[in-house]
């Protein structure tokens, strides 16, 4: 089967995150079937959506791991010139939700492994593919806990992100925060007797924005990255009811995206004190004053040597001389934290042209990566 009749079908499936996936996932799992795979699907609890887990090839060998998500990000609000969940093409381009991040890449590991299902592999293939990568890499991880109880896990991983096939070595960590904020309320003319969450919040703020600034300023750089240090960012701030009320409570969502070097329970940690420090003074006629801290979800970052095995290999596939890291997040940093598999981002489109109205992938990139694919088809039927 073609890797653009593949992305025909994939595109079809409207896997936006808050939906269910199950129906495109056992369509794979009987595309694979048909060519004499088992396939295993890893059902979350509402039966709904589930993970791929497939090897094509000798069973007893570690292998080579081929990763992407399967949900995409909503079309609503967007101003679509062609149905976003119909493949369309047109100046060498596929157009579609999801076609570069990442049913492009998708598309293309299920072809491979129809092809490998004819070769004489001696060291195995794998597939991932997964669900809610969109909303912090969530669904993933019922997965990665069926390969920590495995006998064998696979030896390297390739995540296939766009990265216009560039070999991409490295991303930011991403920890999702919130701050809930306790004043007391009181009426708008009596204000200096209550105690304004809002303020607080705001205190609270400038104290994220401090250190943002103290990490740009003397942090760790790395000038693989636009931005070379880790960052904070306060995206989301509520508080009130109307403006004669003294608001007593206030919600902060923020966020940590952190150097791999980094880690963000440090930040934290100075954050929590310096949440306490705002509060404290207030506590001898508040007592109810407090600032709490949440973690809503995190994935690590990703920092694989630019001299490993697995990235040699890739290069190797793709003909790359260099390496790149991406600002995005994805599921890399858990297979290499949580199974220590060293893993590498490679695969076809840039993400300048996701998460938009318009979404397209390159025939040509397309082609690129089925050519990385082939050859790492060749590798694995040489022994890798």
């Amino acid at each position: 089967m073609r890797t653009i009749d593949i992305l025909d079908r994939l595109i079809a499936f409207e896997t936006v995150s808050h939906l269910p996936n199950i129906a495109l996932m056992e369509w794979v799992r009987d595309v694979l079937a048909d060519a004499g795979v088992t396939a295993q699907l890893i059902r979350d609890q509402s039966g709904t959506k589930a993970n791929l887990f497939a090897t094509i090839g000798p069973q007893e060998r570690a292998g080579v791991m081929l990763s992407g998500h399967t949900d995409v990000v909503p079309v609503e609000g967007q101003a679509w010139t062609r149905d976003p969940f119909r493949l369309s093409r047109g100046e060498g381009r596929l157009y579609g939700r999801g076609t570069t991040d990442m049913k492009g890449f998708v598309a293309s590991a299920l072809s491979a492994a129809l092809a490998a299902t004819k070769r004489p592999l001696k060291t195995p293939l794998h597939l991932a593919f997964s669900h809610d990568e969109e909303v912090g890499c969530l669904g993933v991880r019922s997965l990665i806990d069926m390969l920590e109880a495995a006998p064998i896990r696979p030896a390297m991983c390739i995540v296939g992100e766009p990265t216009s096939m560039q070999v991409a070595t490295g991303h930011k960590g991403k920890t999702a925060l919130r701050a809930t904020v306790t004043g007391r309320e009181g009426h708008s003319a009596l204000a200096p007797l209550a105690l304004n969450a809002l303020h607080l919040g705001a205190d609270f703020l400038n104290a994220v924005r401090g250190l943002q600034a103290e990490l740009a300023a003397t942090g760790r750089k790395d000038g693989d990255y636009d931005v070379p240090y880790t960052t904070l960012h306060v995206g989301k701030m509520q508080g009130g009811v109307q403006v004669n009320i003294v608001p007593n409570r206030c919600v902060l969502e923020f966020e940590i995206r952190a150097l791999a070097e980094d880690d963000p329970q440090a930040l934290l940690a100075i954050l929590g004190e310096q949440a306490e420090t705002i509060v404290a003074a207030h506590r001898s006629d508040f007592p109810e004053a407090a600032i709490t801290i949440e973690v809503l979800w995190a994935y690590p970052g990703l920092g694989t040597p630019t001299d490993a095995e697995v990235v040699n290999f890739v290069k190797a596939l793709t003909g790359a001389n260099g390496t790149i890291k991406v600002a995005y997040g994805t599921e890399g940093g858990l297979f290499h934290q949580r199974l220590g598999i060293p893993t590498v981002i490679c695969g076809p489109g840039s993400m300048a042209q996701g998460h938009k109205p318009d979404e397209f992938v390159t025939e040509a990139q397309l082609a690129g990566c089925d050519a990385m694919l082939a050859a790492l088809l060749d590798r694995l039927e040489q022994d890798a």
